[in-house]
């Protein structure tokens, strides 16, 4: 699904990431922890062709980057981003729709397949907010949205889903129903790869396979989930002493 090999990226003389080499599967769900500015957006922008490498290759669903139309392999891929740059009253249905052109708003002139609406309709159902479907997007609660953006990110069944702190906003009570819906996609579409950017642990659902910690642009761990996600691990990578444990399938952390 994705490949990063010998990948450094530079930006105005400096150094946003080095030397990272990582390998995503069909199927695995990994998450990527760092503290604020260790560089995970930066990574994940390079996972989502949107941003290309100083040095090293890139390839995304068997495609490298530099070599490819990036409009064609975003097709291929799911992003779900809480600070989804929406201020129109578009209704749920209507932003999950807006999946399948790649935009923020409806595009002009652009309607809808029956079967379009129709796999909207069902995902809607499946992740539990088909009753808000006629809701403006304006009016609805952070949760709500969080869950329409992953049907707009499911819509074109995708290969790859990214999540960037899908989490970010909500109290406790959402957070753990979108934990949830996350966890149930993934056991509807057990193929689906997907990462998930965080800093906070406790927003890790149970259907996570695999971490990478990532510590001022370098990796510093990477691999199954329960070897990476130790108290030693990720207190190297905040840079200081952070207890794990976990606990029914979910993690959790504390300082020493």
């Amino acid at each position: 699904m994705l490949r990063l090999s010998d990948v450094s990226l530079v930006r105005q003389g400096r150094p946003l990431l080095d030397e990272v080499d990582w390998t995503v599967e069909a199927g695995e769900r990994w998450a990527l922890i760092g503290a604020n500015g260790a560089g995970k957006s930066t990574l994940l922008s390079l996972a989502g062709a949107v941003t290309h490498p100083s040095s090293g290759t890139v390839e995304i669903l068997g495609e490298r980057l530099g070599r490819v139309d990036i409009r064609a392999v975003r097709e291929h891929i799911g992003h779900v981003n809480p600070r989804h740059p929406l201020a129109s009253p578009l209704t749920i249905e209507q932003v999950a729709l807006t999946g399948f052109t790649g935009t923020t708003e409806l595009m002009m002139r652009w309607q809808p397949t029956d079967a379009e609406l129709a796999r909207v309709a069902e995902l809607l159902r499946t992740l539990g907010i088909a009753g808000v479907a006629q809701s403006p997007w304006t009016t609805l609660s952070q949760g709500e949205r969080g869950r329409a953006l992953i049907a707009r990110a499911l819509v074109t069944e995708p290969a790859l889903v990214l999540l960037d702190e899908p989490a970010t906003g909500l109290d406790v009570a959402a957070r753990e129903k979108l934990l949830g819906t996350i966890d149930a996609v993934h056991a509807a579409h057990p193929e689906l790869a997907s990462v998930l950017v965080t800093h906070h642990l406790e927003e890790l659902p149970r259907s996570t396979t695999h971490a990478m910690l990532i510590r001022h642009g370098r990796i510093t761990a990477a691999g199954d989930a329960d070897a990476v996600l130790t108290t030693e691990r990720v207190s190297h990578a905040f840079d200081h002493p952070i207890e794990i444990e976990r606990r029914d399938g979910r993690w959790s952390a504390r300082a020493l």
